[in-house]
């Protein structure tokens, strides 16, 4: 008995054992302004210690993201996102973003973390923040309707690469290739003070003269036999056009001075 009671307590340990060496970690992107702040190394072990999962941090448009903290500037892919908190004018917004589906553990782990930050408890973590003895955030104000929005999880820096290969040959991307686009076209920054510059560059291939060079696989047709590109023909997939509206995203809009007066 003695010799069964052990096997059995052995067994019982070495389960248990196994039970706590499986780390229940989610990999959450941060926006720089978050990391900068400080306000993960207050906020984060604070649901781990609760909750028992830990957090992997990376950046924005790091493959495998199971969510999404970040301040909200619209997004190419449909990624609903939650309004969580302020920063002066800046609304930060948090979305679970796991490609496993809604029954995959990290989907449930990225869940519970949203649901966290939203609930009472997790919005008074985030006030308390207050590294210099004053606060960082502010919730956002009752009865205020914040407009939804996602977040851009394309990688921008993959993104400036592919625009500067394939946008560059005739806009001005940047001050890489300032000096080298066509004269009758906006450069990027110009077209970054349209208020409609997020559709327009998802759909940059429907609008003239993009349609005759450009192809995005799955989603255009071939190009007609008897109508060859003018040009060498610009082909990208959907996850390089997500990547160039993430780096477009962080382009600051050209400064185009005080209203033109026409006389």
């Amino acid at each position: 008995m003695l010799r069964v009671g052990l096997f059995l307590f052995i067994m019982f340990w070495f389960q248990s054992s196994q039970a706590i060496g499986q780390e229940r970690v989610i990999t959450l992107a941060v926006g720089p302004e978050l990391i900068a702040s400080g306000a993960m190394k207050y906020i984060l072990p604070r649901f781990s210690l609760k909750h028992g999962i830990k957090f992997e941090l990376v950046g924005l448009g790091a493959e495998g993201t199971d969510a999404v903290w970040a301040a909200g500037k619209g997004h190419h892919e449909t990624v609903s996102a939650s309004a969580v908190m302020r920063r002066g004018s800046t609304v930060f917004y948090v979305s679970s973003i796991h490609d496993g589906g809604a029954s995959s553990i990290e989907s449930q782990h990225a869940g519970r973390f949203v649901d966290w930050l939203l609930s009472d408890i997790g919005q008074r973590t985030i006030l308390a923040f207050e590294p210099n003895g004053s606060q960082v955030f502010t919730a956002l104000p009752k009865g205020i309707e914040v407009v939804p929005t996602v977040i851009f999880t394309g990688n921008p820096n993959l993104g400036e690469t592919l625009a500067y290969t394939n946008c560059g040959r005739c806009h001005v991307v940047g001050e890489k290739n300032r000096m080298k686009g066509l004269g009758s076209t906006p450069s990027f920054a110009l077209m970054r003070t349209f208020s409609d510059w997020q559709n327009r560059f998802e759909a940059f291939y429907t609008l003239n003269p993009h349609p005759s060079f450009s192809q995005i696989a799955g989603v255009t047709e071939p190009f007609d036999p008897s109508l060859p590109p003018p040009i060498h023909p610009l082909e990208i997939t959907l996850e390089d056009l997500n990547a160039i509206l993430a780096f477009v995203a962080t382009i600051e809009p050209a400064n185009l001075g005080a209203p033109l007066v026409h006389q």
